[in-house]
């Protein structure tokens, strides 16, 4: 079986924070904002507005409209967004394909956190593959966890680039009518020694939600122990770009010298420019989502929406993401448009 991604569409908030902005907030220099968090803006959503679910709707949308699909035609909506959502313990993929009308499809959901999409694409492909009833599945995915981050807490400001919006995708089975791009091979390994460094403190069953929670600002993203996790991660997290990278390469038939486009997670720039420069990257081979800062685990697609003009027939695109938990994850695409 084939799968190909048929549409594609994406959201963002008409709302914009600018480097400058958050420099004011945060007094950290402009400069260090722009250049060396990668922030020159990022869309961010008003409080009773863009709401994931909201947002994931007006995404798939886009990409059902281009491709040429009812949603009533829809096998299955998969959503892997942020787990913060319009409600907790709240399944909004259901939400998504009732708004949408896709009346016949299930609605499940998936996490990876920031790795979610390579890790979607994976799911996705295996269920179409293995499940003969199903022929098209909706991806959505959306993030508005900048409302999470304490911007007066020095040890969370890696998550100073947090933006907000959205993005869908299409799949379908054994077609290649409007076809983008076909979905190749994935790979994803999970390090669960970081799953406690980056948390909110309040809100789950350890400490359920209460005063004196809300008082302490205990609801915002904390990192318990910031300079031990970023010494480790700064030991393991390009071996571990570079082993699901290969891996997915390998099972789909290529190298890392076959790639002609790289989506990545937005991080801070030198390090992107590290993971370039390691992968043998010219500079038209990636994007730096410097205009949107990072929107968890809809980062490739936006990446993708921004190039897909650019791309050509037979160009090897390689999803390569990473999300706290800590799980590295990436997913290789071959483009058809």
């Amino acid at each position: 079986m084939t799968v190909h991604v048929t549409g594609m569409g994406t959201y963002v908030p008409d709302v914009v924070l600018t480097g400058a902005d958050v420099a004011s907030r945060t007094g950290i220099p402009e400069d260090v904002v722009v250049e060396k968090m990668g922030v020159r803006q990022k869309h961010v959503c008003p409080p009773d507005e863009d709401h994931p679910a909201e947002m994931c709707v007006a995404a798939a949308e886009e990409a059902l409209e281009g491709a040429a699909i009812d949603p009533a035609d829809l096998d299955a909506v998969r959503y892997h967004g942020s787990e913060f959502k319009d409600y907790v313990v709240w399944n909004a993929a259901a939400a998504v394909a009732n708004t949408l009308g896709a009346d016949r499809a299930s609605a499940t959901e998936s996490y990876a956190l920031c790795a979610g999409l390579p890790v979607a694409l994976r799911e996705a492909r295996a269920l179409l593959d293995a499940d003969a009833g199903m022929d098209r599945i909706l991806l959505v995915a959306a993030s508005r966890e900048e409302d999470l981050v304490d911007y007066d807490d020095p040890d969370t400001s890696f998550m100073f680039n947090f933006g907000s919006g959205a993005t869908a995708l299409v799949l379908e089975a054994d077609t290649s009518d409007r076809a983008l791009a076909r979905v190749r091979e994935s790979a994803s390994l999970t390090d669960g020694s970081f799953s406690e460094d980056v948390v909110m403190p309040a809100g789950g069953t350890r400490r359920p939600p209460s005063e004196d929670s809300v008082a302490k600002g205990d609801h915002a993203l904390r990192v318990p122990d910031h300079e031990r996790m970023k010494r480790r991660l700064g030991d393991v997290s390009l071996p571990n770009f570079r082993q699901v990278a290969d891996e997915a390469l390998g099972r789909s038939g290529y190298d890392r010298a076959d790639v002609d486009f790289a989506a990545i997670t937005h991080m801070k720039r030198s390090f992107h420019e590290t993971l370039c420069e390691d992968f043998g990257l010219g500079p038209d081979d990636h994007l730096y989502l410097d205009q949107y800062g990072h929107v968890q685990s809809c980062d490739q697609a936006l990446a993708l929406d921004e190039v897909r003009g650019d791309l050509t027939a037979g160009d090897v695109v390689l999803c390569l993401a990473a999300g706290t938990g800590y799980t590295w994850a990436a997913s290789v695409l071959e483009w058809c448009d």
